[in-house]
């Protein structure tokens, strides 16, 4: 009780936030890296049921792979609170689901004599203009960028740009998460 002999609460007697074992954790949904690997996943089912045989290897793969992007993003954040070294682990293992998929992307283009975008060209830019602005089509939030619509040249090199937007957020996070790692420790 206080010095007055009543039980009234006194929220000072309260830990703040860093006195918590745990970490305040999870918030994925807010990550730019998780937004644009989802945009990868969903382009990746459309373009897939179109343009992949749907019995292939390749199919489920290159599906298995973009998915892998997202639950990776999202099951490494939730784990931060208990695991640092898992969330870079799981970080990591998502950025590079999303560098295979690349690879199945302009394996794709080059196997069907299809030409792959410079970085710098005007298509390449107006994808980054496009993801970096957050302009999508939200009549249409599963298909912000066309997929169900374009070619396969344009389907396939408007998902490596976003894929090149996702690996490069994803870099920058993992970049973060080991700074702090290795400044403040954490748990294992």
């Amino acid at each position: 009780g206080n010095e007055d002999g009543s039980d009234e609460f006194d929220s000072s007697d309260q830990p703040d936030q860093s006195d918590k074992l745990l970490p305040k954790h999870g918030g994925y949904e807010n990550l730019r890296g998780f937004h644009a690997a989802l945009a990868v996943y969903d382009g990746t089912a459309i373009f897939c049921d179109r343009f992949v045989e749907r019995r292939s290897r390749t199919h489920d793969q290159m599906v298995q792979a973009a998915r892998s992007g997202t639950q990776n993003i999202s099951e490494g954040s939730v784990a931060s609170g208990t695991s640092k070294k898992t969330e870079l682990k799981l970080t990591n293992i998502a950025r590079a689901s999303l560098v295979e998929l690349l690879r199945d992307y302009q394996d794709y283009l080059r196997q069907h004599g299809l030409p792959r975008w410079d970085k710098n060209s005007p298509q390449a830019l107006a994808v980054r203009r496009r993801y970096q602005s957050d302009k999508f089509d939200s009549s249409n939030p599963s298909d912000p960028y066309g997929i169900r619509k374009a070619d396969a040249e344009t389907a396939a090199n408007t998902l490596i740009c976003l894929i090149h937007q996702a690996t490069y957020l994803l870099r920058r996070q993992l970049d973060r998460l080991e700074r702090d790692f290795l400044a403040h420790g954490g748990f294992t």
